[in-house]
């Protein structure tokens, strides 16, 4: 573990920022909340937010992506790749967040090999950040999320006048070489291990299980209508939940004839289980008409499906969904406590 004081690690984002090819963005204070945007200089950051608008996975799947490009010609049609490699250098990223990165990067790289979101993925450098503040929808603590060993380039801890920092790859050991860093003395390495271990008891939400035990749970619930109505009842299937959800990734394509006067190609989009038309398919069927289906298909989504698939909770209990929601019937916490409650009762 090494450390770093805040004016010299101030000073390395700056030589950042005005060096490296790459846009450097980071978490700032716009006034009404934290959003993860491109950084001017240093001083703007705010790394003792408690959660942002939106998750870094914006970086590496944008809510619109243009994926194939082609022209025409005197033969048909070509076909031009239009994939950007262009990385981020992404400063202030909480552990929950890393962590859903992570389960993208097996969505997205390790399953569908989707090209254009590993190119930006291994183009870019994450530089987590251990939370001083907790925000009031966030149950992470109880979710094992609110603390990781993996998933960074380098990862800050405050320690008032400095930053313990812990290295987690090449391209993170590399980021230092210029920079002034020491190795940390045994007490601050203690220090370190007392907020992260700390950390999960400064949550006030929690779900009242042990998470491992919420794939099952949801199992046994799937006919529970009691408590699926309960919260479906108030929902607007506006997909908020969906879009602010950092470990969503699914997304609709829609061909775009011409781009130009001989050009066409095909662009992605964000898109939601919670929206009218998500299930619907040729035809005029829809095979989750209803609301109480799709409300339903989002919970066993998060805490079974992709469990059962990739071995993964997909719900990282940031909270931005209850958050956001404003019908108010999005708490994953509340509506898995329920569950658990009539189960155990």
């Amino acid at each position: 573990m090494k450390v770093i004081r805040k004016s010299d690690f101030d000073d390395l984002v700056n030589g950042l920022i005005e060096s490296d090819p790459r846009e450097v963005v980071g978490v700032q204070d716009d006034g009404t909340k934290y959003v993860f945007k491109p950084l001017e200089r240093a001083a703007d950051l705010s790394l003792d937010y408690d959660v942002t608008m939106l998750s870094p996975k914006k970086y590496f799947f944008p809510q619109k992506e243009r994926l194939v490009q082609y022209r025409e010609s005197e033969d048909g049609y070509e076909m031009l790749r239009d994939w950007s490699s262009e990385g981020k250098i992404i400063v202030g990223v909480h552990p929950y967040d890393l962590i859903a990165i992570e389960q993208l990067d097996r969505i997205f790289i390790d399953t569908q090999q989707d090209e254009p979101y590993r190119r930006k993925r291994e183009n870019s450098l994450l530089i987590g950040v251990n939370m001083q503040a907790v925000s009031e929808w966030s149950f992470a603590g109880s979710m094992g999320t609110a603390v990781t060993d993996s998933g960074f380039d380098l990862m800050l801890t405050d320690l008032e006048d400095r930053y313990a920092v812990e290295i987690g790859s090449r391209k993170g050991s590399k980021l230092l070489e210029e920079s002034p860093v020491r190795e940390a003395t045994l007490e601050e390495v203690d220090e370190v291990e007392r907020i992260t271990d700390e950390l999960p008891e400064k949550f006030e939400k929690g779900i009242e299980f042990p998470p491992e035990k919420l794939p099952s749970l949801l199992d046994e619930n799937y006919d529970n209508m009691a408590v699926w109505d309960e919260y479906a009842d108030g929902c607007l299937s506006c997909g908020t939940c969906n879009v602010i959800c950092p470990t969503c990734y699914c997304f609709n394509v829609d061909v775009v004839d011409f781009i130009t006067d001989d050009t066409g190609g095909t662009v992605r989009r964000w898109d939601g289980c919670l929206l009218e038309d998500f299930a619907a398919v040729a035809g005029g069927e829809n095979f989750r008409e209803e609301t109480v289906q799709r409300h339903r298909h989002r919970l066993m989504r998060k805490g079974n499906y992709i469990y059962e698939r990739f071995g993964d909770i997909a719900c990282i209990g940031c909270g931005r969904c209850t958050q956001h929601c404003v019908a108010d019937v999005a708490d994953p916490a509340e509506i898995y406590n329920k569950l658990w409650r009539s189960t155990n009762a």
